[in-house]
């Protein structure tokens, strides 16, 4: 029996001893950085973070991520095109050649010759949202030049192709872009090549807000 005594306390006392030693370890490993897999994980999440910049973006993202601008003259390069259908219209094409995005905002503001004031704006040909083009994309407007009737293209009783009320031939094209409060222009006046014959423009004249297709700036 004495001696089942004195193993039991040195099983105990050894059990004992374990115990603090491997809690000493535990201890030294925490303090010294071994068996810190959780501190590791935690180091890899915030370097992560701090390159989230260098992740793609999506498209959508990185469409909406730089400030655009608005377009100008400046910043845009216009053409112009007659169509054969409708009769009597142009359309006009206005390309970003920027770096950033810019806003066509409202339509054009158009002035044949030495006209006064600008063309009539069509208000059935309101866009659901304001056209923002990437570099190298497109906006689009169309004029209508003058009215189909006799009259107005020369055609009608005792009226030449300058007859038609207001009408005549029009051999240059002003063109400046709508700021972004649209309540004038902003930038350059656009430089815009008309057919070196002329186009032949009346009273009736008015132009669409810019949009994103050509099928959609062509009045009908």
């Amino acid at each position: 029996m004495p001696r089942t005594g004195s193993r039991t306390t040195a099983a105990v006392r050894i059990s004992a001893a374990t115990a603090i030693a491997l809690g000493t370890l535990s201890l030294t490993g925490c303090a010294s950085g071994t068996g810190t897999r959780d501190e590791g994980a935690a180091t890899l999440v915030v370097q992560a973070t701090d390159k989230h910049s260098t992740v793609p973006q999506p498209a959508s993202n990185r469409r909406t991520a730089r400030k655009s601008v608005p377009c100008t003259g400046a910043n845009t390069e216009v053409a112009v095109t007659e169509v054969s259908r409708p009769l009597h219209h142009l359309l006009i094409t206005a390309t970003n050649i920027g770096t950033r995005p810019c806003d066509a905002y409202n339509a054009p503001y158009l002035r044949f010759d030495d006209a006064q004031a600008p063309a009539d704006t069509d208000p059935d040909s309101v866009p659901q949202a304001v056209v923002t083009l990437e570099p190298g994309e497109s906006a689009y407007a169309g004029v209508a030049l003058s009215t189909t009737d006799g009259d107005a293209d020369g055609d009608g009783d005792g009226a030449g192709e300058d007859g038609a009320e207001g009408g005549h031939t029009a051999h240059r094209l002003g063109l400046l872009f709508a700021n972004r409060a649209m309540d004038g222009g902003v930038g350059p006046e656009a430089a815009v090549q008309l057919p070196s014959s002329g186009v032949y423009v009346d009273g009736s004249a008015r132009t669409t807000y810019w949009q994103q297709s050509p099928q959609d700036a062509l009045i009908r």
